[in-house]
């Protein structure tokens, strides 16, 4: 029976792979959180223990339960572009700083540590499909303040794979934009704060415009949430130590889609809902710069797509949900919460 220590539970993927974990297997949840909001019962639960802090304060607790826990996974970070262009410190301070000395915890108790890479590592990289094993990870300019985030990833990969050369058992995962309910606030306003599917949700329920952020044409590979749970399942469970030592993009590559697909796609779907529709018939689409729309300290890939064959060959893994569910998915899921996010306009 596994002890798994999730730090940074009550997030999109952390909410989610908790109740993977305790509906699917006899595992234990050690969390630790600032907030319970996407938890909902789950904080009642006889296997999940719950304690309300912050990794950045309660440093004992963290170092306590890597000792007593199986496997470590360091799930809080800043992931919204917006952060990274205006406040580049504090992305620094937190995805890198203070998750290092959780990497040092679970070196020194031998722990398996399973930390969230990012696809961002990769940066502007112009292979057609990025490969953990051998694509460059190539990022922008110091005076785009964007490559902040993608910059300390790749250094705490670096120092993770460092510590592995001295016996660290980890595993690195890269996500590659999943999405599903429960990502960010829907009832978030400001534009830039979330992420893109959240953003054009919120905006569909309320009526408002959506900005392309220079033509819309950047294109990304989306996961539905489910099935990166499936492949973060399989190594958390590490059989035989098959992920040991590894570097995984968890995507779908046929999901590759320009943010202006993504943005009618999800009005065409808002159509054939009643509590959407009519909202979504007054939203038009305008075009905007990153510049105005992020600042001026951003930039953007053009592509963003995972090579996956080590992950499904190992791990035994395979992608499964396409985009029209994925969305149909995110619209069931939003549809008693849609008079709140409305409310927000008032």
């Amino acid at each position: 029976m596994k002890k798994v220590l999730i730090l940074g539970v009550n997030g999109f993927i952390g909410h989610h792979l908790s109740k993977r974990i305790l509906e699917t297997t006899d595992w234990e949840v050690y969390g630790m959180d600032m907030q319970t909001e996407r938890l909902g019962d789950l904080i009642n639960h006889p296997r999940m223990h719950f304690f309300e802090g912050d990794i950045t304060i309660n440093k004992e607790w963290v170092e306590y339960h890597v000792k007593k826990c199986d496997v470590i996974l360091p799930l809080v970070a800043i992931a919204t572009p917006s952060t990274y262009v205006k406040q580049p410190l504090r992305v620094f301070e937190l995805d890198f700083e203070a998750n290092l000395p959780i990497v040092r915890s679970a070196a020194k108790y031998g722990k398996h540590l399973v930390f969230p890479s990012t696809s961002e590592v990769y940066g502007m990289c112009h292979d057609e499909e990025f490969d953990p094993e051998a694509s460059e990870l190539i990022c922008g300019p110091i005076n785009k303040p964007r490559w902040i985030y993608s910059c300390a990833k790749q250094l705490m990969d670096r120092v993770i794979w460092g510590y592995g050369m001295e016996g660290l058992n980890f595993t690195l995962f890269r996500p590659f934009n999943w999405i599903g309910a429960g990502l960010d606030n829907i009832h978030t306003p400001k534009e830039g704060s979330s992420r893109v599917v959240t953003q054009f949700f919120g905006h569909i329920v309320r009526g408002e415009n959506i900005s392309l952020v220079d033509g819309g044409a950047q294109k990304r590979a989306f996961t539905y949430i489910d099935d990166g749970i499936d492949a973060l399942m399989r190594i958390i469970d590490n059989k035989d130590g098959v992920a040991s030592g590894k570097i995984y993009n968890i995507g779908n590559p046929t999901n590759n889609y320009s943010i202006r697909e993504l943005a009618h796609m999800m009005l065409d779907l808002a159509a054939e809902y009643p509590e959407y529709a009519e909202t979504a018939k007054k939203v038009q689409l305008t075009e905007t710069t990153s510049a105005a729309y992020y600042g001026k300290g951003y930039q953007d890939v053009q592509n963003r797509v995972p090579k996956i064959t080590n992950t499904c060959e190992e791990l035994g893994w395979k992608p499964v949900t396409t985009m029209q569910d994925t969305m149909r998915n995110i619209f069931d899921a939003y549809r008693s919460q849609v008079a709140e996010a409305r409310a927000l306009m008032d």
